[in-house]
């Protein structure tokens, strides 16, 4: 069996990127996707593939609810395709939205918040994303003009990467705040809990391990959980499912309705919200699917030197197992 090295153009560019790629692999337990994103080292993208090798040869554990509520991801975008987003989210009710945008201005995140709260109405959710870009002084000021403009957000995740900065802000502020890199990224995930940093903790399974080591994390921190993605296709998405079905408790809907993002999946049946929620099921690539988001051959090869570079740095092989749909054409890495 040959992993597949997929690419997919996405629909608004995200995260500073325009394409999705990463590696899918199959097993004894099914498939795992492995995709850090380029700007990880090989040391951090370690973690990611242990995540992979986890789904495709452990599985993972039994589930305590069948469907995982979920809130619908509004990239930087204009006030219009905003609202347009949210209308199109599959009945979500919560909205994460990307602030701090390198370019726009605190008046742009006003018009996009509006649009988001008038798609949503009143009774709808919304927390936003600075991804650490902000300052002290600047999240001060930001937060107290975006919670207006949201008419009340639910928290603010990672507005500012330090954590001394996180924990200032939550007691100058009163918008709650959730930690996300400062989580996943740290040598210490803990000293977002020792300095009272954070009222939510947001935990993705491929930058933390897999879905027994982000389920030991969120019983060390003991703060409320919130599963999010990493922009995977439906393969990945299915790994979060499983995290947040297994937590003892979930309070708040999940970050894992992202499969909209890209153009294309490597399965037939997306995980995608219906009322709000994705039922927790693992989807199996589909062949025409792979042949239509299969990479090109210089992209399968950078794929090809990271994961033997995971490989051999974690020392977990890559699982050979039953691969009844992948075919043999473009984006087949050769072992």
């Amino acid at each position: 069996m040959n992993p597949r090295v997929y690419a997919t153009p996405l629909r608004t560019r995200f995260r500073g990127l325009d394409v999705r790629d990463g590696v899918l692999v199959a097993g004894p337990a099914g498939w795992g996707e492995f995709s850090p994103f380029w700007d990880y080292d090989i040391a951090e993208s370690a973690a990611w593939w242990r995540a992979a090798h986890e789904a495709a040869t452990l599985g993972w554990p039994a589930p305590r609810r069948t469907r995982i509520p979920v809130n619908v991801t509004v990239p930087a975008v204009g006030p219009d395709r905003a609202a347009e987003i949210v209308a199109a989210s599959g009945g979500c009710t919560t909205a994460k939205v990307k602030v701090a945008e390198p370019g726009q201005s605190v008046a742009d995140e006003q018009a996009r918040l509006e649009a988001v709260r008038s798609a949503l109405g009143p009774g709808g959710r919304i927390r936003i994303d600075a991804n650490g870009a902000w300052d002290l002084d600047t999240a001060l000021g930001r937060l107290a003009v975006l919670d207006r403009a949201a008419g009340g957000l639910e928290y603010a995740e990672q507005p500012c990467a330090d954590v001394a900065d996180l924990a200032a802000l939550r007691r100058r502020g009163s918008v709650p705040i959730a930690a996300d890199e400062s989580i996943r990224r740290a040598e210490d995930p803990m000293a977002v809990v020792r300095a009272e940093a954070a009222d939510v903790v947001v935990l993705k399974v491929q930058p933390l391990g897999g879905v027994r080591a982000a389920l030991r994390i969120a019983e060390e921190v003991g703060l409320p959980v919130v599963v999010s993605s990493a922009l995977e296709t439906s393969v990945g998405i299915a790994a979060g499912l499983a995290l947040a079905a297994a937590l003892p408790t979930l309070e708040h809907a999940c970050g894992l309705a992202t499969v909209h993002l890209l153009t294309a999946d490597v399965v037939a049946d997306p995980l995608v919200p219906v009322d709000g929620t994705i039922a927790v099921r693992r989807p199996e690539p589909d062949p025409a699917a792979l042949e239509a988001t299969a990479a090109d051959d210089v992209r399968t090869a950078r794929w090809r030197a990271r994961l033997d570079a995971v490989a051999e740095l974690t020392g977990l092989a890559v699982p050979v197992g039953a691969d009844a749909s992948a075919g043999t054409r473009g984006g087949a890495v050769s072992r």
